[in-house]
């Protein structure tokens, strides 16, 4: 197997498990974090994000270093392809690294202001508002992680990379 089919696999197989993590994390874990209030729409569970962490737990190890690595790799795999593959790959690639940019510019930060509590922290009010922004935008993350790990499959599926 040459290096470049290598890094296809490893994106799309990355790809794959950061799809079914969000959807678990989607499922299980936010509800977790964010619970209806009457108050204010939604209470953020501060313990609760602590305690899962997923953070440090499983997304450091899955799609933090990981995930823009072979995004980066994959995109230089795709400008040096051509016909199908080369659209395909570079589609998997570019919506990608939009979520992957969106993950580090937004989720990340968000998630740890809201984790912080004492000096500093946001008011329940205004925490209740990021939360609730934080929902609806990672519904637009999850729809671009799968919309992209389909394109990575799809350009896996044409065959060889050579």
């Amino acid at each position: 197997m040459a290096l470049r089919e290598l890094l296809l696999w490893l994106f799309v197989i990355d790809l794959g498990i950061a799809c079914g993590a969000g959807l678990y994390e989607r499922r299980i874990v936010l509800p977790e974090w964010f619970s209806s209030s009457p108050a204010t729409g939604l209470r953020v569970n501060r313990e609760a994000m602590l305690r899962t962490d997923p953070g440090r737990e499983l997304w450091g190890l899955v799609t933090t270093l990981p995930l823009p690595l072979l995004t980066i790799a994959n995109l230089v795999v795709a400008w040096q392809s051509q016909g199908p593959l080369r659209t395909w790959l570079l589609a998997a690639g570019l919506i990608t690294l939009l979520e992957r940019i969106g993950t580090f510019a937004y989720f990340i930060p968000m998630a740890l202001k809201l984790m912080r509590t004492g000096p500093g922290s946001l008011s329940e009010s205004r925490s209740a508002a990021v939360a609730s922004q934080w929902m609806r935008l990672n519904l637009v993350r999850a729809a671009l992680a799968l919309t992209g790990w389909l394109a990575a499959l799809k350009a896996l599926s044409l065959g060889s990379l050579s």
